[in-house]
C-alpha cells in the first residue's frame, strides 16, 4: 500500500534527520529539508484519499495516470532528500574526526605546558630558598665586642718576639690514597634493535604526532649510528625542521648547514639548503640568506618541482636581488 511504503521511508528518513539536527552549520539546509517532507507528506495524504475512498467512484484513466506522475515525483523528490542526508552523515563523521584528531592535540599540549610550568615552579623554589638562606645568614652575622685587629695581650716571662717567621708553616694532613668517583648514568636508546630503516620510520614518527623533543633525540641518535646510510640526509634535514617549529632558529641554520655539506647529493639536500636561506634571513641575515636561496635552482636544478617553485616564491617574498 501507498500509506505503507510511505510510512517506511520515513521511518528511515526520520532518525536521519534527527541526528544530523547537531550540526548547526547546515541548520538552516536541513530546515528546508524539513519542510520539503512535510509539504511531501501532505501530497501523499491528499493522494491517499483520492485513491483509497470508500465509495465506489471509478476513475478515469487520465486522473489514474495524473496520479501516478504526481507520485513519481514525489519519490525522486524523496531519493533526493536520502542523498543529502548521505552526505550530511558522511559530513559529520568527518568534524567528528577532525574534532577528536584536534582534542589529543590540544591534551598534548596541555599535559606539556603543565610539566614546563612545575618545572620553573620547582627552579623558583630552589633560587627562594637560596635568597632566604643568604639573608638568614647575613642577619646572624653579628658585631662582637672588641677589635677584629691582632693585639699584644702580653707575653710570658723569657718570651721574645722579635724573630717569629713571617709565615708559620703547618704539617698537612696525609692525602687520601683512593678517590671516588662517579660514573654517569648510561641514557637508553630511543630506536628500536631493528633494521635502519625502520629506526628512520620510528624517529619520523614523533614528528607526525607533534612530538618534536622526542624527536630531535631520536632523529640525532639515527644520524650518530646509520651517518653512512642513504637515509642519513633525509633524518639531518627533519633534525633541522624540530628547532625551526620550535622557532629556535640559530640551532635549525646549524643543522641545516650541516645536512647541506655532509649530505650534498641526499634528496633533501635542496630542501636543507633552501631552509637554511630562510632561516638565515630571519636570523638577519639576508644577504646570505638570499645567495643560499637563489643558490637552490643553480646548484640542483633537477630538484622537485615544489622545491624550486618554493625557492622562487622565498626570493620574491625576501626581496633578493639576482647576481
Amino acid at each position: 500500500m501507498l500509506s505503507y511504503r510511505f510510512y517506511k521511508i520515513l521511518s528511515l528518513i526520520l532518525p536521519i534527520v534527527l541526528f544530523n539536527f547537531s550540526i548547526k552549520a547546515d541548520e538552516n539546509k536541513i530546515n528546508a529539508i524539513a519542510d520539503q517532507i512535510n509539504i511531501l507528506s501532505k501530497d501523499l495524504k491528499t493522494l491517499e484519499k483520492a485513491v483509497y475512498k470508500k465509495s465506489d467512484i471509478t476513475l478515469s484513466n487520465s486522473s489514474n495516470n495524473l496520479n501516478e506522475d504526481v507520485l513519481t515525483k514525489h519519490l525522486l523528490k524523496l531519493n533526493e532528500i536520502e542523498d543529502q542526508f548521505r552526505e550530511l552523515t558522511n559530513r559529520f563523521e568527518e568534524i567528528n574526526f577532525k574534532l577528536d584528531k584536534l582534542s589529543n592535540r590540544v591534551t598534548k599540549i596541555q599535559s606539556d605546558t603543565q610539566l614546563r610550568f612545575s618545572d620553573l615552579e620547582d627552579q623558583n623554589i630552589s633560587v627562594n630558598k637560596k635568597l632566604v638562606k643568604k639573608k638568614s645568614s647575613k642577619t646572624n652575622e653579628t658585631k662582637l665586642p672588641g677589635s677584629d685587629k691582632p693585639q699584644d695581650f702580653g707575653a710570658a716571662p723569657a718570651y721574645s718576639t722579635a724573630n717569629l717567621p713571617a709565615k708559620q708553616e703547618t704539617q698537612s694532613v696525609d692525602t687520601a690514597a683512593t678517590v671516588i668517583t662517579e660514573q654517569a648514568e648510561k641514557v637508553e636508546s630511543l630506536l628500536p634493535n631493528k633494521p635502519a630503516e625502520k629506526q628512520y620510520e620510528f624517529a619520523v614518527s614523533f614528528m607526525k604526532i607533534g612530538d618534536y623533543e622526542t624527536a630531535e633525540f631520536a632523529l640525532k641518535e639515527f644520524i650518530e649510528k646509520n651517518k653512512d646510510h642513504d637515509l642519513a640526509g633525509n633524518a639531518q634535514y627533519w633534525y633541522g625542521e624540530t628547532f625551526r617549529i620550535r622557532q629556535l632558529y640559530s640551532d635549525a641554520a646549524t643543522a641545516y648547514l650541516d645536512g647541506y655539506q655532509n649530505y650534498p647529493k641526499s634528496k633533501k639536500a635542496p630542501d636543507n639548503l633552501l631552509k637554511l636561506g630562510i632561516t638565515l634571513v630571519q636570523l638577519g641575515e639576508k644577504d646570505q640568506g638570499c645567495s643560499m636561496i637563489l643558490g637552490v635552482k643553480k646548484q640542483y636544478p633537477k630538484a622537485s618541482k615544489s622545491v624550486l617553485q618554493k625557492a622562487q616564491y622565498e626570493e620574491k617574498k625576501f626581496k633578493c636581488a639576482k647576481s
